[in-house]
């Protein structure tokens, strides 16, 4: 079984992904922001789950990057300010991509931030 400091390097890898495939579907032509806000989403979740297994703290099986960021803050992590608005990426995780809510909420633009 791979330990904490593994599963973050994994983590950190699959969430460089996200980004890259974040920034493909940003430039494709007819593909609707839902797609690139899910990929943003996983990017953000997955390089925050990363910090906390990193520092050998087990993790929740959530989408939800508030409760995550908090999780890091409470662990003495200190995130970027440009983080802060993440929490706004959670709806991609799992309403926007069933079509549900308002794809309007964060554009691709932000979703890249």
């Amino acid at each position: 079984m791979a330990d904490q400091r593994d599963v973050a390097g994994q983590l950190l890898e699959l969430a460089r992904e996200d980004l890259a495939a974040t920034k493909a579907l940003n430039e494709a032509e007819g593909v609707s922001a839902s797609k690139g806000g899910f990929n943003a989403q996983q990017a953000v979740e997955k390089a925050l789950k990363a910090v906390l297994a990193g520092r050998g703290e087990d993790f929740p099986f959530t989408h939800d990057i508030a409760l995550l960021i908090e999780l890091c803050e409470e662990q003495g992590f200190q995130l970027p300010d440009d983080l802060r608005e993440a929490d706004r990426l959670t709806p991609y995780a799992a309403a926007l991509r069933y079509g549900m809510g308002d794809p309007a909420a964060v554009s691709s633009d932000e979703a890249m931030k």
